[in-house]
Order: C-alpha cells, then structure tokens, then sequence
C-alpha cells in the first residue's frame, strides 16, 4: 500500500531554515533528504505542533546509519523539513522495537 509520502516530488528549503538544523543540531540538510528514502521510515502525527499546519515526525536513518528524528510538512508534492536532531535514548529504543 502505498502512503502519501511516497508521491513526493522533492524538498523545499527556505534560506531562514536551510542551515537552521547544521547550526543548532549538527545535521546536514542532505542527512535530513536520506532519511526518507531509506528503510525502515517510521512517520507519525505530531498534532502537539499541527496547529497552524498539519506536520509529522518521521524518524529514520542515514546512509551511515545516523538516526534522526525529522520534523516536516508538506506543501503541495515537497516536504519542507522543520526541524531535525539525532534520536534519544527513547526514541533509539521505541525505533527500534517499532520497525
């Protein structure tokens, strides 16, 4: 079955947000585009912070096996990143026993 992030045409990265993620948390924007297209990808809700926008947590890893946690809308066919940081130690561990 296929899920609404799997038609997504690209990313958009906005110059107040593009580096936004390398300065507060150490990852690359490039870091934050392979988390989804590498498996597993979990994605849930996140209606704490859905107010203005509908927005998700996808929770995923890098190419050299990072684990992130990336905040995300979409808007139209792109996925605009919010925000991203590594996992914690719950999220390693609720992550891993999900997927």
């Amino acid at each position: 079955m296929e899920t609404e992030f799997e038609k997504f045409a690209g990313f958009q990265w906005d110059e107040g947000n593009s580096h936004k993620n390398l300065l507060k948390h150490h990852v690359e924007d490039w870091e934050c585009e392979q988390v989804f297209f590498n498996e597993p990808l979990l994605v849930l809700d996140d209606p704490k912070h859905s107010i203005v926008e509908k927005q998700w947590a996808a929770f995923g890893r890098t190419d050299r096996q990072r684990l992130l946690v990336v905040i995300f809308t979409r808007r139209g066919k792109l996925l605009r990143v919010i925000s991203a940081r590594e996992m914690n130690r719950k999220e390693k561990t609720f992550y891993e026993e999900t997927t």
